[in-house]
């Protein structure tokens, strides 16, 4: 019963996370493709999705070994609270700078570079939730695929309706990071931490505190220096 419900709310975390970080890769894709002639479109999005779907199973086939190995995830979980970051403070001037062109290979390639990034955030906060399981770090992998295919514009249509969604999922990713120091056995074991003990939640708490506050910061700063370099109108 334990098991079911721990999988059941790795499950929800997952979904919200595929939701939150699967969007800017079909986006990446509409925007390189954007150009190309109306009869190899299609080509271009099913080759751009195929190439994020690649990258995804060999990121995931990397991780998924690195993550048991002592230490580790402490710096898996100091880059996903980096991600977390990341996500809160955005980064809509990336999207602009994504270069569409008119030739298959060229906007194909393009999607690969961009991927080559935005691909690996997402594994790395899938390979956090499902702490080992594969048939959970599987589902992750599995449902990104139609949320990159099929979802991005609900996804963003959402999302800029809703801000507060976003928020939420970075301060999702800074508790899972906060969770995975915690638990990494050299901590564990040199600070004697129980799995699931109150400081586990703590530290995750911390986390999840830590991203909005941060987020918020280099958001609040970002604004202001577009101010400064406007000037009055």
């Amino acid at each position: 019963m334990d098991y079911l419900l721990a999988s059941s709310f790795a499950i929800l975390q997952i979904i919200w996370i595929d939701l939150l970080l699967s969007g800017d890769n079909a986006v990446v894709i509409a925007l390189a493709c954007r150009s190309l002639p109306p009869n190899v479109r299609t080509w271009g999005i099913v080759l751009g999705a195929g190439v994020a779907i690649l990258l995804r199973i060999i990121f995931a086939a990397v991780i998924a070994h690195l993550l048991v190995i002592p230490f580790l995830k402490v710096v898996g979980g100091l880059l996903l609270l980096w991600i977390a970051v990341k996500l809160a403070k955005g980064e809509e001037a990336e999207e602009k700078n994504i270069a569409a062109s008119d030739k298959l290979y060229k906007a194909v390639w393009t999607i690969a570079i961009a991927d080559a990034v935005m691909s690996l955030d997402n594994v790395v906060a899938i390979a956090a939730v499902s702490k080992g399981d594969p048939w959970l770090f599987g589902f992750g992998l599995a449902l990104s695929i139609p949320l990159i295919m099929v979802g991005s514009q609900i996804i963003m249509k959402m999302i800029e309706k809703f801000p507060i969604i976003v928020w939420a999922g970075a301060a999702l990713l800074g508790w899972i990071a906060g969770e995975m120091i915690a638990t990494d056995h050299i901590v564990a074991d040199r600070f004697a931490i129980e799995p699931h003990s109150n400081i586990v939640y703590v530290i995750a708490a911390v986390g999840a505190a830590l991203v909005v506050a941060v987020g918020y910061w280099l958001k609040s700063r970002a604004g202001e220096a577009e101010a400064h370099g406007r000037g009055p109108m």
